[in-house]
């Protein structure tokens, strides 16, 4: 005798192959499964380089001339037009001067002693001023209020940081799946299974427009894109990427689910652009962690796509490291132990 019943190993096979699951009508048509949804669709969006835009937004400065927020005689953010030179976080105006003597200093605002305001002085003193980040804390807010203006009914919008937010656009994605696709509304009466019935298949995708998607064959160039990025080097933004497509790699309906969550992370992309001025980096895939990583992916003014099917090469030969909490003294002591530097070494 079997120790499950058909239903019990059909159950367990999906359990397995949890970056494919099933998608059965109950997925969407309902939207009370939370983080556990495999209609799930997550976004993180990265202000680029946002102190220095911060600045560059005040000043009415063109985008494409290098420019250095500086705390003392340090720097604090970068554009990408100064990280051509190599000018990077690291290093002090004298340093980054001598790599690009146009280099475009802006000094953080700072609390004069005796004052109540902040303001931009000249020659600011540690010993007589104090620093103001109060300016990139009004930006961060009038950006977040534009997100969330934009953002379609039964979404969320997260704050994680002063230049960076999470978006959950699940229960808008399936009711845009639904709307587009009125045949899903109702389960068919001939299904024995109900609510448990898995959906038709999915319809073939055009990505086109969309953003970058992330593919087994190029996930090696995450590391080299880091370089790049170094560098300054950028690329048209949204213009979606379809070198390496495996032609046979055929659609779920997590990746219409995706290329949806896509269209409206795109929209408030470029609504913070053109009404604010600010470019941002999105990642968009099925989790907070996932889509983190994957808005690093290529930047500046891009977003980038990580389908279900995609989800282990993109992984494997990343540093393990830069997946939250398991950098530091942690990440260290498991590469010691393990002898692993790449998430594929300790699988």
């Amino acid at each position: 005798m079997l120790p499950f019943s058909v239903k019990g190993k059909q159950k367990a096979t999906e359990a397995e192959n949890e970056t494919e699951p099933i998608i059965r009508y109950r997925h969407l048509l309902t939207n009370s499964m939370g983080a556990l949804d495999p209609l799930r669709v997550i976004a993180l969006c990265d202000l680029d380089a946002f102190y220095a835009a911060a600045e560059r937004v005040r000043l009415g400065i063109d985008p494409e001339l290098p420019l250095a927020v500086q705390q003392w005689q340090g720097l604090i953010a970068v554009n990408y037009p100064a990280r051509k030179f190599g000018i990077t976080r690291m290093e002090n105006v004298t340093e980054a001067k001598k790599k690009c003597p146009d280099l475009i200093l802006v000094h953080v605002a700072t609390y004069k002693e005796g004052e109540s305001e902040a303001g931009y002085h000249d020659d600011p003193n540690p010993s007589t001023h104090k620093v103001s980040l109060d300016h990139y804390r009004r930006e961060s807010t009038r950006i977040l209020n534009v997100h969330q203006e934009m953002m379609p009914a039964g979404g969320e919008v997260e704050k994680a940081s002063i230049d960076e937010a999470f978006f959950d656009f699940t229960i808008p994605v399936k009711e845009a799946i639904l709307a587009r696709y009125p045949h899903l509304s109702q389960v068919p009466e001939d299904s024995p299974e109900g609510l448990d019935t898995p959906l038709p298949p999915a319809p073939e995708i055009s990505w086109d427009g969309l953003g970058n998607l992330v593919f087994a064959e190029d996930t090696s160039q995450s590391e080299s894109e880091d370089a790049e990025l170094a560098q300054g080097s950028t690329s048209d933004a949204n213009t979606g990427t379809m070198e390496n497509h495996k032609e046979n790699s055929k659609s779920t309906w997590h990746d219409v689910a995706l290329s949806i969550g896509a269209e409206f992370m795109m929209k408030m992309r470029m609504e913070v652009k053109t009404r604010l001025g600010y470019t941002t980096s999105a990642g968009i895939a099925r989790n907070k962690m996932l889509a983190k990583l994957v808005a690093s992916y290529k930047k500046m003014d891009q977003q980038s796509i990580l389908r279900n099917s995609y989800i282990s090469e993109f992984l494997r030969p990343m540093p393990f490291q830069k997946i939250r909490f398991l950098g530091g003294k942690l990440g260290d002591a498991l590469a010691d132990e393990f002898g692993a530097k790449t998430v594929g070494d300790v699988l």
